[in-house]
């Protein structure tokens, strides 16, 4: 489907109200709604705009974390209650991934920039398993396997071609990697007609009990100040070098500005419109009838139909699950979904997708009377060229930027704002803050966003 570039970002860059209610919503934290004071604070070093997994981690690394060696206030200001966008409507999946991006990365930017990446992604899982447990944080955090699965039979050997590469290379997390290609992989996977299937650690966890947990630990240092449902309206510099930061309960004033907040990041930064754009998704929770015990699953996962189309995975403890994409389903039909931030309303496309979806796809849940009983959609920042962009902003002394996760921040996010935060502390440049190379935000990033193919990777267009 073709679109001129008129027909296509011209969305306001603001988070809707009246967003549909994720399930991880169930227990809403006493902190959703919190203001730390009554008005704005007429300063502070530092505002984080964006109440969630980048933003409060950022915050958490300042004050409490290795970033945390020199006295700092922070401001945190949030368009709509704590943990309510992108972050508090995921699928609860921290997930490295180890297959197609690494492959394509490999091809762009070589084994050595390309293996940063799954590397890092590999160290956020441990990084979040060490805060939990630090924290002693009750978030359903719980150390699995994930396993990918293949159910065409093209895809399925594209799929061990890709293994066989990564194997070829000698990379050392491959040894954690289990792949099985053939008629085997039903039985391995428990998913019918499973052609291939793949398994590496990952983790799963309920993220909004995480970022509230951790709102509420960065809160009790008295150095940060929460604002729920004050949208930032627009970022101004003074002749001091500082910052107006303004919004409809008024403006405070910032020596350096943080901005965590993903896809919605054009609308303050408008040199990202095209690096960045929202994407909308969905997600659903699948419970079965009082009483009755599905098959147990012990692990998350990732599953291609025979159709191709995909779809994320992840058990709990009390027999539920959740499970959320199918993005294939609704991907010609632009509107729908790229570069729209109203999470009001479902994707009419996939609404019903995952109805029966238990009973069709895995062995032994024909008869568990699993259904949808929670149904909700999300506001994704996808970046041009799938990568997030993390650093000071090109060109703008003082402001840093942490967003464009596509989809994929869980096992992205909390190293990543441990960088930023060390940027912002320490002055220390980018290439010292232990984060990818291929994350940082450049010129030359922004520059192939705004002047090449429209969409970029989003919609499928190679370079």
């Amino acid at each position: 489907m073709t679109m001129s570039p008129n027909d296509l970002f011209n969305t306001p860059r603001q988070p809707v109200k009246n967003a549909t209610v994720p399930f991880w919503h169930r227990d809403i934290h006493e902190l959703h709604d919190h203001r730390t004071t009554e008005e704005l604070p007429e300063s502070s070093d530092v505002v984080i705009i964006g109440a969630g997994y980048a933003g409060v981690s950022t915050a958490y690394h300042l004050v409490k974390g290795e970033a945390s060696d020199k006295e700092v206030s922070i401001t945190i200001l949030e368009a709509r209650g704590a943990c309510s966008g992108a972050t508090g409507r995921n699928g609860g999946h921290l997930r490295p991934d180890m297959y197609t991006p690494m492959t394509r990365l490999i091809d762009r930017a070589g084994v050595e920039r390309a293996l940063e990446v799954t590397e890092f992604e590999i160290a956020n899982v441990h990084a979040i398993k060490s805060l939990v447990e630090k924290e002693k944080i009750d978030c359903d955090f719980t150390l699995t396997r994930s396993i990918d699965v293949w159910s065409n039979e093209e895809t399925a050997r594209k799929a061990k071609e890709m293994y066989d590469k990564l194997a070829s290379h000698d990379l050392e997390y491959m040894k954690d990697v289990f792949f099985m290609l053939g008629k085997d992989a039903e039985g391995v996977s428990g998913v019918k007609g499973a052609k291939a299937c793949a398994s590496f650690t990952a983790a799963t966890l309920w993220p909004y009990k995480l970022i509230l947990h951790l709102t509420a630990s960065i809160l009790e240092t008295g150095r940060v100040n929460l604002q729920t449902h004050t949208p930032v309206e627009s970022v101004s510099r003074q002749s001091t070098g500082s910052f107006v930061v303004t919004t409809p309960r008024g403006t405070t004033v910032a020596r350096k500005v943080i901005y965590a907040n993903n896809a919605y990041i054009s609308g303050l930064l408008p040199q990202y419109r095209e690096a960045i754009v929202p994407c909308k998704g969905l997600c659903t929770h699948i419970s079965v009838p009082e009483g009755t015990r599905a098959p147990l699953l012990n692990n998350s996962y990732i599953v291609r139909e025979e159709d191709n189309v995909a779809s994320y995975l992840i058990p709990r403890a009390d027999g539920s699950i959740v499970v959320g994409g199918a993005n294939l389903r609704y991907h010609s039909v632009l509107s729908s979904w790229y570069d729209n931030v109203d999470d009001s309303c479902l994707i009419e496309q996939v609404k019903d997708h995952y109805h029966g979806y238990m009973q069709r796809h895995f062995n032994g849940w024909e008869g568990s009377g699993a259904h949808v009983d929670k149904v909700w959609t999300g506001i994704m920042g996808y970046s041009w060229d799938s990568q997030p962009h993390v650093g000071a902003v090109p060109g703008e002394g003082g402001q840093y930027v942490l967003a464009g996760f596509n989809g994929h921040g869980m096992p992205q996010v909390f190293l990543s704002a441990l960088g930023v935060a060390k940027m912002v502390q320490n002055g220390i440049e980018f290439e010292d803050a232990g984060v990818p190379r291929l994350f940082q935000t450049t010129k030359d990033r922004l520059e192939k966003a705004k002047n090449g193919p429209l969409g970029g990777d989003i919609l499928g267009i190679k370079r």
